[in-house]
């Protein structure tokens, strides 16, 4: 950037006085740090202004025959860009000297600081945070009464400006690292269904992979978004887990997708909650712990023996819960069949990572009443996702990853052999 001396000459190493009179300096100081920053950053800002001037027109008061252009009238308002607002300022005005009635010019410095990227940015950061369109002016911390493009309306289009470019970038990402573990599950957002993965790498730490947007949560729609993980680098070769709420249209999208081979985990909790709501209250504690109890257990055929002797004793009494609890039970112990073990069984066994991360989306999508179409609905959502990405820590058990990993990519035929089995 350009720097003057104060008789307007450029300089490379020169400073600007910006402030004379410095008991002025001391009454701003008393309001603030950010008070005083702005007051300087507008001296400033006037300084390099004259400067741009003085560069077509010459010096104030110093006629130069030579000159391209020549100061034209009182200075006129414009505005700038300051922080999260636009403020009104004088802006100097030039004519060229060539043609009958000459031409305005530019002023270089004035479009640097009429750059409304910054002011699209701190919408979108305040939004991200919990800050509602209607309340966004509430948040400017300088000059609220003179800070204009802080309306419902004006915020609203700066997030959607700001989001579209967020999006496309957070939604084409190239899936470039392996991924052991992929979760699928679907939210629910006005009459729309959103369906999201979250992927898992080898050292436990977890990634959004992409969301699509559609009526229901069908296979067609689910086949879409994994054809689109490929398309970005998803290896559809490398085998891995793929842990699932128990939907049957994900079901079917994996394994048309991926092959009959591709292990699923179905969620062992929205299994027991199906089941459980199938029961009258008195009877619900003692069948949940009974269903927890047999999860708990390490061994695959023991866990099985367990969860089929209850639903045999409910079968007389409560047929539909013995029917939900028999229906794709042995996907429920697809990590006991790798023998997964400790904490990573723990983590694995249910959508609750992917669960976590729908709930602050949810959050973030809160604020919204009157949902337009899709692509509202996907905004919003992917930036919920995007603030719950930030704070993504490892999972669970990720040290036994490599286990997991050596059952998946070396045991495949007795895996398969166990699946066709049972």
């Amino acid at each position: 950037m350009k720097v003057y001396h104060e008789d307007g000459k450029q300089g490379n190493k020169a400073t600007i006085k910006l402030i004379r009179n410095y008991e002025q300096l001391e009454i701003i100081a008393n309001e603030g740090l950010l008070a005083l920053s702005v007051e300087l950053g507008m001296n400033v800002m006037g300084q390099m202004l004259e400067a741009d001037v003085i560069a077509y027109a010459g010096p104030k008061g110093k006629h130069n025959p030579d000159r391209e252009a020549y100061r034209h009238g009182k200075n006129e308002k414009t505005s700038v860009v300051l922080g999260g607002a636009k403020i009104s300022v004088d802006r100097p005005r030039v004519r060229s000297k060539r043609g009958k009635d000459g031409v305005e010019l530019p002023l270089p410095s004035l479009e640097l600081f009429q750059n409304s990227d910054p002011l699209t940015e701190a919408v979108l950061r305040r939004v991200l945070q919990g800050v509602s369109m209607r309340a966004y002016k509430k948040t400017l911390d300088y000059g609220k009464e003179e800070a204009t493009s802080v309306s419902k309306s004006e915020a609203g289009r700066r997030f959607i400006l700001g989001m579209e470019d967020e999006m496309n970038v957070f939604l084409s990402r190239r899936l470039e690292e392996d991924y052991d573990v992929i979760m699928i599950d679907g939210l629910g957002v006005g009459k729309w269904t959103v369906i999201a993965a979250l992927g898992i790498t080898s050292t436990g730490n977890k990634k959004i992979l992409g969301l699509i947007d559609g009526a229901t949560e069908n296979s067609a729609v689910c086949k879409t978004l994994l054809e689109n993980l490929v398309e970005r680098g998803l290896d559809p070769e490398v085998k891995r887990l793929y842990v699932i709420d128990g939907s049957k249209a994900l079901h079917k999208a994996i394994k048309d997708s991926f092959g009959e081979s591709a292990p699923v985990q179905r969620c062992q909790v929205h299994k027991k909650r199906n089941v459980l709501d199938h029961l009258p209250e008195s009877e619900r504690p003692n069948i949940s712990k009974q269903i927890t109890l047999a999860y708990l257990e390490f061994d695959e055929e023991t866990a099985m023996k367990k969860l089929n002797l209850l639903a045999d004793n409910l079968e007389y009494r409560y047929p539909s819960a013995a029917a939900s609890l028999r229906e794709g039970l042995e996907e429920t112990l697809t990590v006991h069949r790798l023998k997964v073990p400790g904490l990573l069984r723990q983590t694995l066994c249910s959508t609750n990572p992917i669960e976590s991360a729908n709930s602050i989306a949810r959050q973030t999508t809160g604020r919204v009443k009157n949902w337009q179409n899709g692509t509202q609905v996907l905004r919003w959502l992917t930036a919920g996702f995007m603030q719950a990405e930030r704070g993504f820590r490892r999972i669970n058990g990720y040290r036994q990853m490599p286990i997991l990993i050596n059952a998946l990519r070396y045991n495949q035929s007795d895996l398969h052999s166990c699946i066709q089995a049972s």
